[in-house]
């Protein structure tokens, strides 16, 4: 689902929602995520799950074109985490596909 699609639900979920109000919405809380994890925070939404921070070391990696050695630098990277609702409605759900299956 793209954030076009979630706008879209929005709109026709909500009928008093205009469609740009619709798409105010998803932006201020995509943008409220996005300011609270620059600020090191974590962001939480009961039921559905929380964003968070993890760090990543210095290391040493490859050019893939060439080969050579690239020093990495250190960095935070944004991080996923399903509530425990979220995750019982997904393995509930019966028109779930998986992508690969993990062995």
């Amino acid at each position: 689902m793209t954030r076009s699609d979630i706008i879209a639900a929005l709109a026709v979920r909500f009928p008093h929602l205009t469609p740009k109000d619709a798409e105010i919405s998803v932006k201020e809380i995509l943008d409220a995520i996005g300011h609270s994890l620059a600020q090191g925070d974590r962001f939480e939404i009961r039921g559905f799950g929380s964003f968070g921070l993890n760090f990543r070391p210095a290391r040493t990696g490859r050019n893939p074109k060439s080969g050579k050695a690239v020093r990495v630098v250190p960095k935070h990277v944004p991080h996923f985490k399903a509530g425990k609702e979220l995750r019982e409605r997904v393995n509930a759900s019966d028109q779930v596909k998986p992508i690969r299956q993990v062995v």
